[in-house]
């Protein structure tokens, strides 16, 4: 038992020294132990079984709008992303959802386009989406999962008394989901911080940002209520600070850019 015990930690403490990730725009140094083939790989899979499963869009005017608008996002995120073979789809849903997946594959459901009316508020969405995966949010994720899986299993192991064992798995298992949902909600504001530069490098208005989440915090009040350790997401009066914060800090990106694109 001591002796499994010793190698879950030994385990644990050599995940810990192998992975290290600096985050692209923000330079946080992020724990991240998956390969990035894996990961290409991965996102690769899913987008080809989330067009096989969902209704492709053939609309000419929401599809010309998400190239347009992507491939200028895709053109300022540059570096990077060093290995994105970048598709963008439009998909037939109520659903007001994007996504972005490793390799720079890019999913925006109808419901949202009717939201983000203008290109301005549509790149908020698509850089914030495209900020995930250079941050590489999924993949941090799934080495903090193997981390606590270690820690699970070293703790198990190293209890004896089959009570403080359980009593154990329990607060551990709390604990790892209060963590969790607050890794969450920092992803989702590295997310915007890292979409706002994207969408001003490309030449889109930032104040877009606050406009858009001002239009979906009045759309959708579920979950309103809920409190903040128990949030995945930051609140919608949160996110709108920390962007209206952000907005000086980016727009001499905005302005070199614009003159480019008009």
């Amino acid at each position: 038992m001591k002796r499994c015990f010793l190698l879950a930690v030994s385990g644990l403490l050599i995940a810990l020294l192998a992975g290290c990730y600096t985050v692209p725009e923000t330079g946080r140094q992020a724990f991240n132990i998956v390969p990035v083939g894996e990961e290409l790989s991965l996102g690769e899979q899913e987008f080809l079984q989330i067009k096989k499963q969902e209704k492709v869009s053939q609309d000419p005017v929401c599809n010309a709008q998400v190239q347009r608008v992507g491939m200028r996002i895709a053109k300022a995120v540059g570096s990077d992303l060093p290995s994105a073979k970048w598709e963008f789809v439009v998909f037939e849903s109520n659903d007001v959802n994007a996504f972005a997946l490793p390799g720079g594959k890019v999913g925006v459901y109808t419901g949202l386009l009717k939201l983000a009316e203008t290109d301005n508020e549509l790149a908020t969405v698509i850089g914030h989406e495209i900020g995930h995966v250079t941050a590489r949010h999924g993949a941090e994720r799934m080495s903090q999962g193997l981390v606590a899986g270690l820690v699970g299993a070293a703790v198990t192991v190293g209890t004896q008394d089959s009570r403080n064992r359980d009593l154990w798995r329990v607060a551990y298992g709390l604990g790892a989901a209060g963590v969790m949902l607050k890794y969450s909600r920092d992803e989702e504001s590295e997310a915007d911080y890292i979409g706002l530069r994207y969408a001003a490098r490309a030449g889109y208005d930032p104040n877009a940002a606050v406009t858009f989440w001002r239009k979906m915090s009045a759309s959708n009040q579920k979950g309103a209520d809920v409190p903040i350790l128990f949030r995945t997401h930051p609140s919608d009066a949160q996110r709108i600070a920390n962007l209206q914060r952000w907005i000086p800090q980016v727009m001499p990106l905005y302005e070199r850019a614009r003159q480019e694109y008009e």
